[in-house]
């Protein structure tokens, strides 16, 4: 039976969205009707960290593509064509998804106010700027302990478990 994803993207956009992303074509549909739902800040953000230079909009297409990142790895995934392109879930690219989050500026590196920041969009409870403050400072301390680059501490943390969803399946 038509879904509305159906009848709005073509099969051929389908099939190609699927083999890119990794998502079924019930979870495409599924994802469709959240995609026109209102996003939120933290979504923006998200979003934001893949949208090329000068577009301030996203596509379902990109959306699924920014998605996609997130999607766990199967058991069937893991012996893929290794000549095929990396997927878009691959621990290479949740940590470079990962770093993109906090490098609001696309300088390379994350700074102390670029940390600031994104603390204040995702708390948004009563904390002082001071206790804001202490939480980005010690933060970069830990990443800097041992001369490591925040990108090098990125590569320590469990992106499969922590950048994964199950909601989908």
């Amino acid at each position: 039976m038509g879904s509305q994803a159906s009848t709005l993207l073509h099969d051929e956009e389908l099939e190609e969205i699927k083999k890119e992303t990794g998502f079924s074509h019930s979870q495409i549909t599924r994802l469709y009707s959240r995609f026109k739902l209102a996003i939120n800040p933290v979504g923006d953000w998200i979003i934001n960290a893949f949208l090329p230079e000068g577009e301030d909009q996203v596509n379902f297409r990109g959306f699924l593509q920014t998605l996609a990142h997130f999607r766990t790895i199967e058991d069937n995934e893991k012996s893929k064509d290794v000549n095929g392109p990396e997927p878009l879930n691959s621990r290479s690219n949740k940590l470079q998804f990962a770093f993109r989050l906090y490098d609001l500026d696309k300088d390379n590196k994350i700074s102390r106010d670029e940390l600031l920041r994104l603390l204040c969009m995702m708390v948004q409870v009563n904390i002082s700027d001071k206790q804001l403050g202490s939480i980005a400072d010690r933060t970069i301390q830990e990443a800097d302990q041992h001369g490591d680059s925040f990108a090098k501490v990125l590569e320590k943390v469990d992106v499969e478990q922590k950048m994964s969803i199950r909601f989908l399946h």
